[in-house]
Order: C-alpha cells, then sequence, then structure tokens
C-alpha cells in the first residue's frame, strides 16, 4: 500500500522547537520531490517548504525562512521538518506530498503534488 504518514505534532510553547516526520511505506521516497504544506482553520492551505529529488534543493516560504528546515533520510525513507522558534500563527494541521516522480524539482504549489499525501499532522503553538 502506498501510504505517506506525518507524526510529530503536538502543543509546543511560542518560541519551542518541533520536528516533524513523513514517512512512505510502499515506495521508495528519495526518487520523490516532497513538499510540506499547512492548513489552519478558515484559511487555505498554504505551501511551507519543499525538498528537490533531482539535487537536494529545498525551498520555504518567507513565513518560515530561517526558522524551518526541511531534510531527507533515505535510510529511513522519512522527510522531516524541523521547526524552530515557532509561533502562534503557525498552528495549523501539517501535510507531506509527494510527486509522481517524474520532474525533479519541488514546488510550495500544491496541484504539483500528484502523487500521496498524508493524513496530516496537527500543530499547537500557545502558552
Amino acid at each position: 500500500q502506498v501510504q505517506l504518514v506525518e507524526s510529530g505534532g503536538g502543543l509546543v510553547q511560542p518560541g519551542g522547537s518541533l520536528r516533524l516526520s513523513c514517512t512512505a511505506s510502499g515506495f521508495t521516497l528519495d526518487y520523490y520531490a516532497i513538499g510540506w504544506f499547512r492548513q489552519a482553520p478558515g484559511k487555505e492551505r498554504e505551501g511551507v517548504s519543499c525538498i528537490s529529488s533531482s539535487d537536494g534543493s529545498t525551498y520555504y516560504a518567507d513565513s518560515v525562512k530561517g526558522r524551518f528546515t526541511i531534510s531527507r533520510d533515505n535510510a529511513k525513507n522519512t522527510v522531516y521538518l524541523q521547526m524552530n522558534s515557532l509561533k502562534p500563527e503557525d498552528t495549523a494541521v501539517y501535510y507531506c506530498a509527494s510527486d509522481l516522480g517524474t520532474i525533479g524539482w519541488c514546488s510550495l504549489y500544491a496541484p504539483h503534488y500528484k502523487g500521496s499525501w498524508g493524513q496530516g499532522t496537527q500543530v499547537t503553538v500557545s502558552s
């Protein structure tokens, strides 16, 4: 069964850190571009970060640049999103997604990811 599973969400105080994981089953993640997205209640889905499969290039939304870091661990078939200096406005459900493995580069544009989407993990930043 081909699927992505996110984990690592939770409740954290402002200024704290979390590391989200996106683990694949049924396919090898390193051949696919992976994107992280988030959606807060009443807001549109937002592209947060992505990592390309071709050369490992990474991209970040301006709102998280300098605070979040995306990385791959091919041995664990997992992509991580390290989130530091968290703010209340980072509160959202976070999703990871894979493309079809045919392009190589990644995007913060959701329609790029026509492969698999995870079920999401809740991140709440509050004191």
